[in-house]
This record gives structure tokens, sequence and C-alpha cells, in this order.
């Protein structure tokens, strides 16, 4: 009998309130919808430090005369200098690219550009030393000691241009929570101004209530339940927002990037589901408690 008053009276304050009861929802589901996105790029991060870190490589670029004129790596500079990196503990292993070899991989990798292919000549890509590193994170180290070695044009390292990318990355995801925490607080304070609103208009029934002997907290227990009824709704549209996203237009861009970043799965979104509910339950309820507290004082 009490379970049923008290959402009886739960969804009559809802249906009362019912303008602001939508902006409610509809403010919760965006901030949430925002913070699903940050924590789906924080996954998406994590997944391509995995696959990307694993397979980091340090690139060494001959001086045209050597790419020119030694097919194979069998002639110094370029023996001596494989053969100090293969020596180097720290190093995997080190395989050589002449410039043929390069640009059979060039025409492979733009293979859909033709235009880009016809107007590249085999003597425009240098011999280059590919080397593998046991600990990805210290590449640095062959900069530093192969860097001004003859016959060396220059030293690329693909762990810089993976740390440029993921802290634009990173930046990306930082933006998205300042917007989502931005949401946040408007989302709290329309929670605040609804169950205020909502014990107002109850005032008198709350009165009587408390005359014969209902507790503080029976009373305030509906404004509660509608508070974190609403945040769950809206954390329920957050959800299917991401999902709908993700199919209508994720899908596609990511599509077009192809190997670059990974696909965003449904189940990184069931993932991420949990926190955004209990993210809204624990805003909502927290925000309703201290409202009555503070406002309400029947």
């Amino acid at each position: 009998m009490r379970a049923s008053f008290v959402f009886s009276e739960v969804f009559t304050g809802l249906r009362r309130n019912v303008t602001m009861t939508i902006a409610m929802i509809i403010t919760t589901a965006v901030s949430l919808g925002m913070l699903g996105g940050g924590l789906l790029i924080v996954r998406t991060i994590d997944k391509m430090q995995v696959d990307y870190m694993a397979d980091v490589e340090v690139s060494i670029y001959m001086t045209q005369d050597v790419s020119a004129n030694d097919k194979d790596c069998s002639q110094d500079p370029c023996r001596s200098l494989r053969q100090d990196i293969q020596n180097n503990p720290a190093v995997e292993s080190v395989v050589f690219e002449n410039r043929d070899q390069a640009y059979a991989r060039f025409k492979k990798i733009f293979q859909d550009n033709p235009i880009l292919v016809q107007s590249a000549r085999p003597e425009a890509l240098p011999a280059s030393l590919q080397i593998k590193l046991h600990d990805p994170s210290r590449s640095e180290i062959i900069q530093q000691q192969y860097g001004t070695h003859p016959g060396v044009d220059r030293v690329e390292d693909q762990q810089q241009f993976l740390n440029r990318f993921f802290s634009l990355l990173g930046a990306v995801r930082d933006g998205t929570f300042v917007i989502a925490l931005v949401q946040a607080l408007a989302a709290l304070l329309l929670i605040s101004n609804t169950v205020q609103i909502s014990a107002f208009t109850r005032r008198t029934e709350v009165g009587i209530m408390r005359l014969v002997g209902a507790t503080r907290w029976y009373t305030q227990l509906p404004f509660l339940l509608e508070a974190v009824m609403t945040g769950v709704v809206g954390s329920i549209l957050a959800i299917l927002g991401l999902i709908a996203l993700k199919f209508t237009f994720l899908d596609k861009i990511l599509g077009v990037a192809s190997g670059v970043i990974p696909k965003l799965e449904v189940l990184d979104i069931i993932v991420v589901s949990p926190w955004l509910l209990l993210a809204s339950i624990v805003i909502s309820a927290t925000t309703g408690y201290v409202t009555l507290r503070l406002y309400v004082r029947h």
C-alpha cells in the first residue's frame, strides 16, 4: 500500500510539471551523451595505444648516394651501420628496404590514388633501415646514437607522430568532458528547480501527511524518486543516442579512417552504459536530496 502510494505520487508529480520534466530529461540525456562520448574516446585511445605501440618502428633514411649505389646494404657505410644497430641490445630487429622496395610499398599504400602513384618515381624514395625496439618508448636512443652516422640522411620516429596524434585525441576527449560538465550543471539546476516546484505545489498534502504521523523521509521520498526516474530516463536516451550516432554517423566517418582509428563497436557502448546509468542515479538523487534538505522544511 505504501509503495503504491509513493509511486502514484511520483507519477502525479511528473505529470504536473511535464514541461520541466521533459526539459530535465533532455538536458540530462545530452550531458550523459557527452560523458559517454568522452568515455568512448578514452577506450579508443587505449585500443590504439595497444595496437600501435606494439608495431612502432624507427626509420633511418639513407642519403641519396647510398640509396642509389647500395641496393642490398652490402657496402659501407650502410653495412657497418646495420651491423652496429643489430648488435644494440635495445634493438629487436632491423630490416633494410631499398628504394625499389620502398616504391613498391608506396604503390600498394596509395593504390587508390593513381595520380599520386604515377607522379612518384623510385629515385624520390630513399633506402631505409626499419628498426623495431624491445621497448618502443625508448626510441630516442636511435636518434641519439645513429642520427649523425655517415650515410644517414634523417631519422624518423613513429612514436613522435603517435604522441601528437594521441594528444589531439586527448584534446577532443577533454573538450567533450568540459561540454558534458556544463550540461551536467544545467541538469543539476533543472533537477533542483523541479524538486522545489514539485514540493511547493504539494505542500498542503505533505503538511497533512506530517500531521497524521508520516516521517519526513516518507514525505520526501516521492520527490527523490521523481528526480531519479528522470535521470534514469535521460541515461537511457543517452545510450540509445550513442547507438544511433554510431550507425548513422560514426561508422561512415571511421570507415573512411579504416585501419587508422579502430571501429566503434556496440560492445564499447554497452561497456560504458552502466557508468552513465550510475552517474544519472547518483547525480539526480544527490541533487534532489540536497535540495530537499536546503529548501523544503516539511
